[in-house]
């Protein structure tokens, strides 16, 4: 296991706390993101109306909340942790029976690296939104 700073695991080292982005129909997208994350362990963790939190126990990771600010659509990618590639799996079929589109079904990327496995669609809002696994089968 690598360390990083302070003896702490470096796979336990983020760069981010937490991301939010803007939905045009929040109820929509916390259909979606409930549907998707469920297989990852993700849920939904904190409720303020239209603005939702999901996350893994009690730590909202991932938030979604009505469109307030600005005009026309900038794509994100969101990229989710995958516990094994069966998640993954699990992720994608959840995201099809929504009628989400597929950009990329699963599969190894090994020009990320060899063990590189996910998935790739479309939210609700046209967002690239990825599963992915690091390691092995």
């Amino acid at each position: 296991m690598a360390l990083a700073r302070n003896g702490v695991p470096a796979q336990d080292l983020l760069v981010l706390d937490h991301l939010s982005i803007q939905c045009a129909d929040s109820a929509e997208s916390a259909a979606f993101y409930d549907a998707v994350l469920s297989p990852l362990g993700g849920s939904r963790v904190m409720d303020f109306g239209p603005v939702v939190g999901f996350g893994i126990d009690a730590k909202p990771e991932f938030w979604i909340g009505p469109r307030e600010m600005g005009e026309g659509f900038r794509e994100c990618h969101i990229a989710f942790v995958a516990p094994n590639r069966a998640a993954v799996r699990q992720f994608f079929a959840a995201a099809t029976r929504l009628d989400a589109l597929v950009l990329h079904e699963p599969r190894l990327w090994p020009e990320y690296h060899p063990n590189y496995y996910g998935t790739f669609v479309r939210d609700p809002d046209g967002n690239n939104v990825e599963a992915v696994c690091h390691l092995p089968e």
